[in-house]
């Protein structure tokens, strides 16, 4: 399997390097820890302000020092018996070269912190690994811990779901770990507002019907896939709830304490992803854990050991 981990030497990344060391991947597995430094105008003030003091190459080679020295305590982290580790110090805009990385090498698996050192356009315009979430060839793992226990899975029935339900039997790295599988009936209450009293009592009995109904589609959605999942080796239960589904996904894994929430995603980005929402983005805002996202129609190997090299050279 081959999982590329990129750090930037902040407390975040130091925890997605500390989940990665943690976790039980298949022997042959490659672990490649890249670091990017991001050019001299944007790591010395906005882009629209002259640059600051210190003089621009003195902070250059602060920054490669410090980088150098995340990237050999990394490795020695990541050093395990039926594993090996690469570090690359790459150069450029962090989420653009970790995604260009990802398909370059054919990585498996994207893992970063949740927060890092970003300029400030950062705060305006999305962080480096909400972007590299909605752009990379493959899975991503944003970490907000450094250890995986117990897994919370939202599943809508949806392809993208089946899909990150199949990577969760399938990889080895999560055989054997308890995973509850949630679903959330999302039924819209009928307004009254100018509507007979008579009729609009026979409207209400309509809509609780219907939420019976939704209730049992997706209480059959999610366990059939709680065994599928049991019969791949983990541990599954079912927890059906009612309402926004996101908001359900980090109120559950909050009450139950999961170390992670896999989502599926359709992949839609940009302006659409802002006016209509994205459970996946929702979740990956507000988790109070680590959450893995597969997007609809990104390939998801690594169901056992990385292979020699499917492109070539590498980064």
């Amino acid at each position: 399997m081959r999982v590329l981990l990129a750090i930037d030497g902040s407390v975040s990344s130091d925890r997605a390097r500390d989940l990665v060391a943690g976790l039980r991947w298949p022997d042959g597995s490659v672990v490649r820890v890249v670091a990017v430094l991001e050019p001299a105008p944007i790591l010395t003030g906005v882009p629209w302000m002259l640059p600051l003091e210190p003089d621009p190459s003195e902070l250059e080679a602060s920054l490669i020092r410090r980088f150098d020295e995340a990237l050999e305590t990394a490795a020695r982290s990541l050093d395990a018996p039926g594993r090996s580790v690469e570090t690359a110090l790459l150069r450029g805009r962090p989420a653009s070269e970790i995604v260009a990385a990802a398909g370059a090498w054919g990585a498996d698996l994207v893992v970063l912190g949740s927060r890092g050192h970003g300029q400030v356009e950062t705060m305006l315009l999305g962080s480096v690994s909400a972007e590299v979430v909605d752009h990379a060839p493959c899975p991503v793992l944003v970490a907000r811990g450094s250890s995986v226990r117990s897994l919370l899975f939202g599943d809508d029935g949806s392809e993208g779901a089946a899909e990150a339900a199949e990577l969760l039997a399938s990889w080895p790295v999560f055989a054997g770990l308890r995973v509850t599988v949630l679903g959330a009936s999302e039924v819209a209450i009928p307004w009254s507002a100018g509507m007979a009293p008579g009729l609009y009592d026979q409207v209400l009995a309509s809509y609780v019907e219907g939420v019976q109904e939704a209730r049992r589609q997706v209480a059959a959605i999610v366990s059939t896939t709680a065994d599928r999942l049991a019969d791949a080796g983990l541990t599954a239960s079912v927890d059906v709830r009612e309402g926004d589904p996101a908001a359900s996904l980090v109120t559950a894994a909050a009450e139950l304490g999961s170390d992670l929430i896999v989502v599926g995603s359709r992949g839609v980005t940009g302006l659409t992803r802002v006016l209509l929402g994205s459970v996946a983005r929702n979740v990956l805002i507000h988790a109070p854990c680590s959450v893995l996202v597969v997007r609809h129609g990104v390939a998801h190997h690594g169901g056992g050991a990385a292979t020699e090299s499917r492109i070539g050279a590498g980064i």
